[in-house]
């Protein structure tokens, strides 16, 4: 008997038969990079890590609180500009906050695949806000090129801008020593991202120097640089929203997912592979090619080691539907 359709939800746990040897035991991991308002799923689905990006939120409030306090004393547009570059870190926890608050509620009748996509539209909101900041990062920064301003309290300026360095350099640490321990390389990344971070920072202290020597241009410039690099950050962050929104994937989550399928034996080929993100949550259909005189039982039997290959491949997978074709 040709086997039917079969749609098969990754959450859901079948037993497959005794003896079964259709799958292989081998491990797939994808690249991970650090992005502005999309929350990493490997990071989400780990209690461990969503602890350590909830005290790196807090590491982070408290150097950028520091550094607005010497702001408002110093009026420097490039400590300006590196207060809005750490704000927009401490800013990913966003979609965080709305993946645990909104986006877990079961699905409902209007809403049948539930609330993910709201952590999506929470990036969108962190991307819009470091844009328009970056924009008034770079106005003030051309403004005090064509008028300078003096720069008060240098000392201040020069601890702020340690101050900083110092909290990054904390949090790179504490999240790359987690990271380890969790084998994320999503949240090492995040690491490493926040040690280049720490030297933004220091950017800071040259312009506190420049100035005290008597170039007043020295803050402006660097306030230009800054806002570049955040300018940066929302042109890749926007880019991964929108995809997103788009229902668009990682080429090589679809990399994985027919890795995946190609561990299992009895597949005689993949037709069509389709995915797309529900927040954190990766939604995919595979279509494969069985021979057509298997038993009902066995195609369920395939569709089922299937399932289990992605799931083993992709932890976050949140459902898969397989479709059996006879060839």
């Amino acid at each position: 008997m040709t086997p039917a359709p079969a749609s098969v939800p990754a959450n859901q746990h079948q037993p497959i038969p005794p003896g079964s040897a259709l799958l292989h035991g081998h491990h797939h991991h994808g690249d991970h990079s650090h992005s502005h308002g999309a929350i990493d799923p490997a990071i989400a689905s780990s209690e461990r890590g969503l602890w350590a990006v909830k005290w790196s939120l807090v590491g982070l409030l408290i150097t950028a609180t520091s550094q607005a306090t010497v702001f408002w004393l110093s009026g420097s547009v490039a400590l300006l500009a590196d207060l809005i570059h750490n704000l927009g870190d401490a800013m990913t926890a966003l979609p965080l906050g709305v993946a645990f608050i909104i986006g877990r509620r079961p699905p409902t009748e209007r809403f049948t695949y539930g609330y993910g996509r709201l952590e999506d539209l929470a990036g969108l909101t962190v991307v819009g806000v470091v844009l328009a900041s970056a924009l008034i990062t770079a106005y003030e920064s051309l403004q005090r090129l064509y008028d300078p301003q003096p720069i008060h309290h240098l000392g201040a300026l020069a601890v702020a801008a340690l101050i900083g360095f110092v909290g990054n350099e904390i949090v790179a640490l504490f999240r790359m020593r987690v990271g380890r321990e969790i084998n994320s390389a999503a949240l090492m990344a995040d690491g490493q991202h926040a040690l280049a971070d720490g030297i933004v920072s220091l950017a800071v202290l040259l312009s506190a120097i420049g100035v005290g020597l008597g170039y007043p241009w020295a803050d402006p410039i660097i306030g230009l640089i800054i806002t570049a690099l955040l300018l940066k950050i929302v042109w890749e962050s926007g880019r991964t929203i929108f995809t997103r929104l788009l229902d668009g994937v990682e080429p090589e989550v679809i990399d994985t997912l027919r890795h995946a399928v190609e561990h299992v034996t009895e597949v005689n080929g993949i037709t069509s592979i389709r995915a797309r993100w529900l927040g954190h949550r990766l939604y995919a259909e595979v279509d494969i090619g069985v021979p057509g005189d298997l038993t009902v039982q066995a195609g369920q039997c395939i569709a089922e080691a299937v399932r289990a290959a992605l799931q083993e491949h992709i932890p976050y997978l949140g459902y898969v539907a397989v479709r059996l074709n006879s060839i």
